[in-house]
């Protein structure tokens, strides 16, 4: 299948949860043999219209991004590949129209693949974007609620989460690094105080901690550890790759998830998966929630103190490493689910 990916942005450009999910995406179907195209703007050297990398062909839309210019011209670039079908990255909103435009004319179905709603894009153009495309891919329950308060419909929303390799968690080494783990990207939203907080509360009891991840927040979680007088007990790694991050993961027994904007929560996923007991911190515009609510093996909490009690509550848990319930995230799993909305969505064109 011809697969068309529509992105202005990159991770190449900007590292950020949508373009990780756009690359991961891209790479894995092709991996299945789809042939992979991300129209977007030019972020390699040189003159050449197409780049390719780890099978994905990157085609050059704009020299760099402009959101009225990268509008303008995608349906010629989209003429020019000719996909089977569309899939466009919901921001900027005003693309989610133009491909869909564009689409009509080359009888190819749209699906928006919407991540979080960015603040850059405004109220009206988003609303128009959630009712375009054939279909919506989202990765959790709260951000199909968002979609569909834009105007999407409940028969076009489609529930993908972010996968991971169930192979790696199974076969990777447990590391006893620490007793509990905190990972994410230490941004504004990482409120990694929170877990600091929880984490002094209990001075006189007996762990080890890790904080896994990088950002511009970091060294004022490393300050705010200092102050707590726990940076003695408290290990920041900094980012890590999975094959670096599951290890630790699987040798550990608590897993603490405190950010304050998570459209899916995909560090939690990984512990959860490692056999972690998973403490998430409510918050309301994070859907961490959706991972723990009725396991056994997880718990939500509204605040640090409860944080600590049910850290300390974890010990009545005995250590595990894999935990197969997970397994529907795997790679291969989630890219299945893919591949049946295009299907589904190129059926709906007559194709099939």
């Amino acid at each position: 299948m011809r697969v068309a990916l529509v992105s202005m942005y990159t991770t190449h450009h900007e590292e950020t949860g949508a373009t990780r999910r756009l690359r991961r995406t891209a790479e894995l179907l092709a991996e299945r043999d789809h042939e992979v195209t991300v129209l977007c703007a030019k972020w390699w050297d040189g003159e050449v219209v197409e780049f390719k990398q780890d099978g994905v062909t990157y085609h050059r839309v704009t020299d760099s991004p402009a959101v009225g210019g990268f509008a303008s011209r995608v349906p010629f670039a989209l003429r020019e590949v000719s996909p089977d079908v569309i899939q466009v990255a919901s921001y900027p909103p005003s693309h989610v129209t133009a491909v869909k435009t564009a689409a009509r004319f080359l009888r190819t179905p749209v699906v928006a693949d919407w991540w979080t709603r960015d603040e850059r894009g405004g109220s009206r153009a988003y609303r128009r974007a959630a009712k375009a495309p054939n279909a919506v891919l989202v990765p959790s329950e709260m951000v199909r609620t968002q979609v569909r308060e834009l105007g999407a419909a409940v028969d076009s929303t489609h529930l993908v989460p972010e996968p991971i390799s169930m192979d790696l968690v199974r076969s990777a080494d447990a590391e006893e690094r620490a007793d509990v783990v905190y990972a994410r990207d230490l941004d504004e939203h990482a409120n990694v105080e929170s877990f600091l907080l929880a984490l002094a509360e209990l001075r006189d009891k007996d762990w080890s901690a890790v904080v896994i991840g990088d950002g511009p927040e970091r060294s004022t979680a490393e300050q705010t550890a200092r102050d707590l007088r726990i940076d003695d007990r408290v290990e920041f790694l900094g980012e890590l790759s999975a094959n670096e991050a599951v290890p630790i993961m699987k040798g550990a027994h608590v897993f603490a998830q405190t950010a304050t904007v998570e459209p899916f929560a995909t560090n939690l996923l990984w512990a959860l998966a490692c056999g972690c007991v998973s403490i998430v911190e409510y918050q309301a515009r994070s859907s961490a929630h959706e991972l723990v609510e009725g396991r056994e093996r997880g718990s939500l909490v509204t605040s640090p103190q409860e944080l600590a009690d049910e850290i300390v509550a974890a010990r009545r848990f005995d250590h595990e490493t894999v935990d197969d319930d997970f397994a529907a995230y795997d790679f291969r799993r989630v890219i299945e689910q893919y591949e049946s909305v295009y299907e589904t969505e190129r059926d709906d064109y007559g194709f099939f």
